[in-house]
């Protein structure tokens, strides 16, 4: 007589490899514009990883070349932090001072498949991911508070949440 099979275990989400850590601009233009990256029609703020040890500054230079102290005044308006199957990603996002058209088009971003743009907030916000969206809103609401979001994006699997992220924190 045939048995049933037994029901599948699923994976418990935890952490079996190292967590990636990466860092994140938000580069205000002018008064109503953002420098992002476009990588074949993809937009993303620009990204870059930190290394074991490095500065969160130091990153973030490591992003964008180009111009002499490109990014002036950084500061961390959100930390986000997703938990994948196998390992957690936390990012750090950075919001540099407000530039100018003509820094920005000086600027190089550090995947020369991609280019940096310049880009009305509501334009990009438009064709952004929801990810992306809702990592740059938030941290576009934290750089006019003052305050530090602690965004977290739990896996279903792992347990509700109210909402994909928490409320602004302080940091």
């Amino acid at each position: 007589m045939p048995t049933a099979p037994t029901p599948r275990r699923q994976a418990l989400y935890e952490n079996w490899k190292p967590p990636v850590v990466a860092v994140c601009l938000l580069l205000p233009v002018g008064d109503d514009c953002l420098a992002v990256a476009d990588l074949n029609g993809m937009l993303t703020l620009p990204v870059g990883t930190v290394d074991d040890g490095q500065a969160l500054e130091q990153a973030a230079r490591a992003v964008v070349s180009g111009a002499p102290a490109p990014l002036q005044n950084l500061r961390r308006v959100a930390f986000h932090e997703v938990q994948t199957r196998r390992r957690k990603v936390v990012t750090h996002v950075l919001a540099a001072a407000t530039m100018t058209h003509d820094t920005v088009t000086s600027l190089r971003y550090r995947d020369p498949r991609a280019i940096l743009e310049i880009m009305p907030t509501r334009h990009f916000l438009d064709r952004a991911s929801p990810p992306t969206r809702t990592r740059t809103l938030t941290a576009l609401q934290t750089l006019t508070t003052g305050t530090t979001a602690h965004l977290i994006h739990k896996h279903p699997a792992q347990g509700t949440l109210p909402a994909p992220w928490c409320p602004v924190t302080s940091l």
